[in-house]
């Protein structure tokens, strides 16, 4: 209770008192500043008239102060002119008593301003809650990044030799998840000393589920361990073959239904190609259609569809094959290829990969797989929504021996 008059101040500090508030009592605008500072009282009542500092003064330094909470402040005073009133609202006012003070309106406006500091307090512990609660979120989110820059980097290790010359042929894998990890996969291993297979998968969804599925597959298809390597077969003289493609589809698909059960599928091209006839058998399991580029440039794409692996028991799938000249080379992607997206939603398609492919015509091995992750990115205005992988096979002539 700030006024001159120290009667004033008795009066309404006892009205007050007998309506259970805590009062302090200031003379001049000066002394209640520093009792504000000392105290930050939860209302302050001043008249606006006084020597030295005003209650208007009062009012702008009391707003500057630095508070934990709000403080409402309500000017005593005999002013009634429009402008006066709105001066002190700019100032800072919560609201005004006109002199002399009746009792009963002074309680009244007092209990509104107990209403304003009681929802500004619920505002600030809600504020309070949500700040510790964006905290623990940000802390989780935090451990949640580096598991999954870990994860990434995994993933990423299940590609472990991204090119390969076998002297007739080479093979450069391609493998860019759209975020921290993916649901792609492609890899080959080597079936004999003439023959290696070749594999692009792609698993349903995005995310840990799919990146979980692709760290599965990888060891059934391994190129290092070839007695866990599913698509070989190994005869009593130790001398290793493979399962035909279409065996292999329909044998990975019992394989997931019945060990993995999962809601999880996926689809795959799978290719069995003879280092030195350049033939290849294929199957196509859901997976977009695989792509020969001969050497004159044209540019094929075989296969007819088929169903994804793990999404029907007893699946039927069934094997296809090509013949690779010297200067062909074949070409197995995921859908990220052909469904990149422009600004205005049209797909790259088909059509729109063969023009790659033939711009990039001159370009071999890894050199063309980052050429065409560049045409990509320009073409959808680098907003990659999907995983891209590809595996390139490059067939340069009949190997010479089988050793």
């Amino acid at each position: 209770m700030v006024d001159d008059s120290r009667m004033q101040r008795r009066i309404l500090a006892a009205q007050l008192a007998q309506a259970g508030y805590r009062v302090l009592e200031a003379g001049t605008g000066e002394e209640a500043l520093s009792i504000c500072a000392a105290e930050e009282p939860d209302m302050v009542l001043s008249d606006w008239v006084m020597p030295g500092m005003s209650g208007l003064d009062l009012c702008r330094a009391f707003r500057a102060m630095d508070r934990k909470g709000y403080g409402y402040f309500v000017l005593l005073t005999s002013k009634t002119e429009k402008g006066e009133v709105a001066t002190g609202l700019e100032s800072g006012a919560d609201d005004f008593l006109a002199k002399p003070v009746r009792g009963d309106e002074l309680r009244a406006r007092l209990a509104a301003g107990e209403r304003i500091l009681r929802m500004e307090r619920d505002l600030q512990e809600k504020n309070r809650l949500l700040t510790d609660t964006l905290r623990e979120l940000q802390d989780l989110y935090g451990s949640v990044e580096r598991d999954l820059q870990e994860a990434r980097k995994l993933q990423q290790s299940l590609v472990k030799e991204r090119h390969r010359s076998f002297g007739s042929a080479e093979v450069s894998l391609l493998l860019r998840p759209s975020g921290h990890v993916g649901g792609d996969l492609v890899g080959f291993f080597p079936i004999n000393a003439r023959r290696v297979g070749l594999y692009a998968i792609d698993v349903s969804g995005h995310g840990i589920t799919s990146a979980l599925m692709t760290a599965r597959l990888a060891g059934y298809l391994s190129g290092t361990s070839p007695q866990q390597n599913i698509a070989l077969i190994q005869s009593e003289y130790g001398i290793y073959d493979a399962r035909t493609p279409a065996t292999l589809a329909a044998y990975m698909n019992a394989v997931v239904l019945e060990e993995m059960k999962t809601d999880s599928y996926f689809t795959l091209v799978y290719a069995d190609v003879d280092l030195f006839t350049g033939r290849a058998v294929m199957v196509q399991a859901g997976h977009p259609h695989p792509v020969v580029q001969r050497a004159d440039g044209r540019v094929e794409f075989l296969g007819s569809g088929g169903l994804p692996v793990g999404l029907i028991e007893g699946a039927r799938f069934d094997s296809f094959e090509t013949v690779l000249a010297p200067g062909d080379r074949l070409f197995m992607m995921s859908d990220g290829v052909t469904e990149a997206a422009d600004i205005d939603g049209n797909l790259l398609g088909e059509d729109g990969l063969c023009a790659l492919m033939h711009r990039n015509a001159g370009l071999r091995g890894e050199t063309f797989l980052e050429a065409l992750m560049w045409d990509l990115a320009t073409y959808s205005v680098g907003e990659m929504n999907d995983d891209v992988s590809g595996v390139l096979f490059e067939f340069n002539g009949a190997k010479q021996n089988a050793d």
